[in-house]
Parts: structure tokens; sequence; C-alpha cells
């Protein structure tokens, strides 16, 4: 007889997570392919591949910034992925296909893209929100989908696993994927953001597909100099040698200097323009994300697609479009803060530290108003020298169109400048209308004074004549300010996307969010989730509006009120999941989303919203 303990029996190792076996719905769009070498394509072509889809429209900067974190992932494993942009548009002209085909050249998108303008693979794969990413395995399954920005490591983490897997069951093939660059154009610019008038009289313009500042003589075509090498990067130096990328508005310090807002560097930069010389002012070169500081030293703190600049009250104020506020850069003490906005999107007056704006994109100084061009809510605002901030045009995220006469109920489509006119009022670069606009805050009406202009994006007042940027068509294009408005019949819009039934009275809003893996949740200093929830109009709910830690939320629809948009908002923080790693690294997962909902007997009580993960409710 033996006494001796038995030896225990070894803990089985950890099981891979199970994951949802979902077939991928087929990728339909009217408008077809671009980028493929005029080839369609479908999921029986891409079996083998890890397939991403990017479920984006190109007015979006999230969807943007989304672009930007893909393109190493998608260099780093060209033989195995296949990233798929889905175009699926919320502003009409989104919808047109020449418009998706200049933006993929604009945005440097180098992989196939889908023009899906009636959003029948968005409904197929049941998206809500911009930007939606969605993993499809070698086999045809959807094993994953984020909302929002900032997954790609992740992303990239389980493209690894699925590489491993897929190779040991041999199911994974390798390979060139179905990119086919479009030919170069030869132009002297490239889809222009921007321009500032020089002492010169000569024009600054930022060549913000080629990653340059051209300047142009008075007549806006002959190119007098370009500053940059024309590749993208943030290098300082002479002009020759210095790198941009994207770069979007300027304006000039009281020294001189021109600062530009270098907006896919998440950086301010100076230009000499007696020397060339290019340096950095503000930013770290990294996106901001939640959780970084909002001020300090200049060169130390994350900046986020700064759109735009103007010097205002001794200091220059910055578009932040990345987060949806407005800060100012103090040139004499060398540093950097919120000025307005709390990041989250949307169209809400008031004090400056509870206001709301959406992706602001164009700024004019003008006496005692900072004017804004407040894209994605498709409004004119402004700010006073309280720091309040206003509404003159515009109603919020999903109304649009092109309608003149009274600001109360004119309309705009995506906005992208406003430039201050020597009577008081303001010029507006109505973009997605190709239209040049006017607001006169003296009679509260809005008229239009040129249409036929592609995508202007800015405009720069010359003596009597304005020098507009039509950035589709390459070009600047000098208007005599008419003396009486052309009259636009009245044209109105709202998002293309279908409202959601939900049933009267309770709804349960689920945010689904399941950390990546080798990631938890982070609770060391609290709750590490966030819900708000808000709605337009605010009587839309009845119960449950606000703030908390929950990501579920047990709302009260209000009976009387019959369609609205509901306003959700969610943050989690994950942390690496290693007791090995003394400081892991941890990561912010947030996303905004605004939903049509149609009240009516027989919808929906529940409405999942996905942050991260599979729904399996």
């Amino acid at each position: 007889m033996n006494d001796a303990a038995p030896a225990p029996t070894p803990a089985p190792a950890p099981r891979p997570r199970a994951r949802v076996r979902v077939r991928a719905p087929e990728l339909i769009g009217k408008g077809g392919w671009l980028n493929t070498g005029g080839k369609d394509l479908n999921l029986a072509d891409l079996r083998g591949r890890v397939v991403i889809l990017d479920f984006w429209t190109f007015c979006c900067i999230n969807c943007l910034h989304v672009l930007d974190e893909l393109r190493e992932l998608e260099e780093r494993h060209r033989d195995t992925v296949v990233i798929v942009g889905v175009h699926s548009p919320k502003f009409v002209h989104e919808a047109d296909h020449q418009a998706v085909v200049d933006a993929v050249e604009r945005y440097g998108v180098e992989h196939p893209v889908l023009d899906d303008p009636e959003l029948a693979t968005w409904k197929q794969y049941a998206v809500r929100a911009w930007p939606t990413l969605v993993v499809i395995d070698p086999e045809g399954y959807v094993v994953a989908q984020h909302a929002g920005e900032g997954h790609a490591k992740a992303i990239e983490a389980l493209v690894a696993e699925l590489e491993a897997e897929h190779e040991a069951k041999g199911t994974l093939r390798r390979g060139d994927g179905p990119y086919v660059p479009p030919e170069p154009v030869a132009t002297h610019l490239r889809f222009p953001g921007k321009a500032l008038l020089l002492e010169s009289g000569h024009l600054l313009v930022s060549d913000t597909t080629r990653h340059q500042l051209v300047e142009v003589a008075a007549d806006g075509e002959t190119v007098v100099r370009r500053h940059g090498d024309g590749r993208r990067g943030l290098v300082d130096g002479p002009s020759d040698a210095a790198r941009f990328s994207e770069p979007q508005g300027m304006c000039v310090l009281p020294d001189g200097r021109i600062v530009v807002a270098d907006t896919v560097n998440h950086a301010l930069r100076a230009l000499d323009p007696a020397t060339g010389e290019v340096t950095t002012l503000a930013g770290t070169g990294a996106q901001w994300m939640q959780g970084s500081p909002t001020s300090g030293p200049a060169r130390e703190v994350a900046l986020s697609s700064p759109w735009d600049v103007a010097w205002w009250r001794d200091r220059v104020w910055i578009a932040m479009a990345g987060v949806h506020q407005l800060w100012t850069y103090d040139p004499e003490a060398g540093t950097v803060e919120v000025a307005a906005g709390t990041t989250n999107e949307g169209l809400v007056d008031g004090p400056a530290a509870e206001a709301w704006f959406a992706q602001p994109s164009g700024l004019a100084a003008a006496g005692d108003r900072l004017w804004v061009a407040d894209s994605e809510t498709s409004a004119v605002r402004w700010v006073d020298p309280e720091g309040a901030v206003h509404t003159a045009v515009g109603s919020g995220l999903f109304d649009f169109g092109h309608r003149d006469g009274a600001a109360e109920q004119a309309l705009f489509q995506h906005p992208l400048a406003v430039t201050a006119l020597p009577d008081g009022s303001v010029a507006v670069c109505d973009t997605y209308n190709h239209a040049l606009r006017r607001f006169d805050p003296a009679t509260g009406e809005v008229t239009t004074l040129a249409t036929d202009l592609r995508e202007p994006s800015d405009a720069v007042l010359v003596g009597d004549d304005l020098v507009v940027v039509e950035s589709a068509r390459h070009r600047l294009t000098r208007l005599r300010l008419p003396e009486e408005a052309v009259q636009v019949a009245a044209v109105a819009h709202r998002t293309q996307r279908e409202a959601t039934a939900v049933a009267p009275g309770s709804l349960r809003i689920d945010v689904v969010f399941r950390a990546p893996a080798g990631q938890k949740l982070d609770e060391r200093y609290g709750p590490s989730t966030r819900l708000l929830v808000s709605s337009t109009p605010p009587e839309l709910l009845a119960d449950g509006a606000g703030s908390g830690t929950d990501l579920f939320r047990e709302v009260k629809l209000d009976p009387s009120v019959t369609e609205g948009v509901l306003h959700v908002s969610a943050m989690a923080a994950s942390c690496d999941d290693d007791p090995e790693i003394e400081y892991p690294a941890c990561h912010v997962h947030q996303q905004d989303w605004g939903v049509p909902v149609r009240v009516e007997d027989g919808g929906s009580a529940r409405l999942p919203l996905i942050l991260a993960g599979l729904d399996e409710g």
C-alpha cells in the first residue's frame, strides 16, 4: 500500500475562445468596384485570405483615421490580408460615383473599394456606425466586428491568430492581392485644401494629396515655389527636404511665419516664407486619444487632425476636427489647450466647456466673432469673446440640403470653410452642394453666391474678388462678388440611413464589447466603461438619458414622439492581461452612434450597438 499522496492532475491548458460561426454575406454595391483594374470581386475570389471590410464614408474624420491606422497592417500582411473598403454614404453627394473615385485618390486608399451608394452591404452586415471594421476568416466566416477607431492592434493580433490557424488547416492562401493602382494624372495641384493670401499678392495653397504647400502667382495658376518634397512624413528642414502629411489650413503669425494645420501628422507646423524653413510648433506626431493631456507644452501634447487655423485674440485657434473641439496655441508661451467642446459629436450651444461640435473644418476671425464651419452638422457657428458657442445656421447631424432664406430653415451640406466679408457677412464654402453661399447676420438670411463649383473647400478675399479652392477640379477659381445672389430652388435631405423600428415603451440599449485577446477591462482606478445617452428631440427619451458606467441602459420612450435620433457614446478601457508585464499597455475604445429610430408596434425592444466583438444577444 502506498501512502504517498497522488500526484496532482495537471490543469488543462486554456482553450482558445470559441468564435461564433457566421457566414459572411456577399459584397453588393450598385456603384461597382474601384482599384481592381475593372474587375468585379466577390467573396469566393477572396477565399483563403483574411478579409477586413472597412465600412467608411469620405466625410467622416474617424473613417480617415482608420484608413491611416490600417496602412501598416496592410503592408505587413500584404500576402495574407485583403482590406476591402465598403463606401457607405451619409450625405447625398457621397453617393455620387465620381465623388467616391475622387475620395479614393484624395486619401491614398491602396486597396479595393466597393461603392455601395444604396447601403446594401451596410444593411447585410447590420452596420450602425462609421467607421466599422468586420473581419472575415479564410473560410468566409465573420469572426469579429469593431466600431470606431483605435482597433488596429487588436485586429492585427487576430490576423496573426487566423494566419497560424488556417496555415495549419491548409486553408490559408498566400499571394498578391486584387489591388490595382489607378493611373496617375498630371495636374499642377491635386485636391488642394485651403489657401492663404501672401503679402506679395501670391497665394499659398495646401496641395493636400501631394503633401506640399504650393505658392502660386496672383493668376492662381503659375507655380512659383513648392514647399515639401511631396512624400508623406513629418520632417522639418528646408523646403526641398521637409515633409507634410495631407496639410490643410494656414494662418499668419504676427512675426510673419505661417502656421500650417498638418492634418494627418496631427501637428501644427510653421513655414518661414522668407527662407522656406519648416519647423514643428505643436503636436507629437501621434493622434490624441481619450485620457491624453488636453493642455501643456505644445510639443508634448498630442493633437487630432487639425483641419484649419485662425489668428484671433492673440492665439492661434485650431479646428480640431478629429475630436470635435476647438483648441488654441499660444506662440508666446509655447502651449496648447482645449478652448471649446467636450469631444462628443453633435450640435449643442452654450459655454465653451459644454458645447458640442461635429468635425469643425473651417475658421474665420472677424472682430468679436470666430466663425466656424461645423461640417458634420452642416452648420455655421460662432464663438464670442467669452468663449460661448452659438449656431447661426444648422440643426444637427442628420438634416442637410440646399435651401436659402431665413437662417432657422436654411440648409447647407457639409461646409468646409467660412470667409469673413467686408460687410460683416460670411461666405460659406458649401462643399457637398458645390456652391458658395452667404450668411448675413444683420438680416439672418442665407443666399447663394455661385453654383457649379466642384467641392469648394476654401475661399480667400482678394480685392473685390473671392478666389475659391475647387478641390475636386484641382484648381483655384476667381469669382467677382455678385451684387445680387443666385436664386436656388429649395432642396432638403436627411441622411440616407433607414430608421430602426423600435417598440414603444421600454427599450434596452446594449453596447457589445469584448476585450481583445490578451486584454482585460482595466478596473484599477474605478469603472473602465462609460455610457452616455441622449436624443434628438430630447423629448424622445422619457427616462434613461444621461451618463453611467454600465454598457447597457434601459430607457423609456415617450409615446407622443414617434421618431427621432438616439445619440449613444460608449467608452471601454482595456489593458494587456499578462502578470509578467509591470506596466501593461492600455487601450481606449470609444464610439459615438447616432441611430435614427421610428417608434411603432412590432418594433424591437432591444438596440444592440457593437463596439468590439459579435452580438450574441
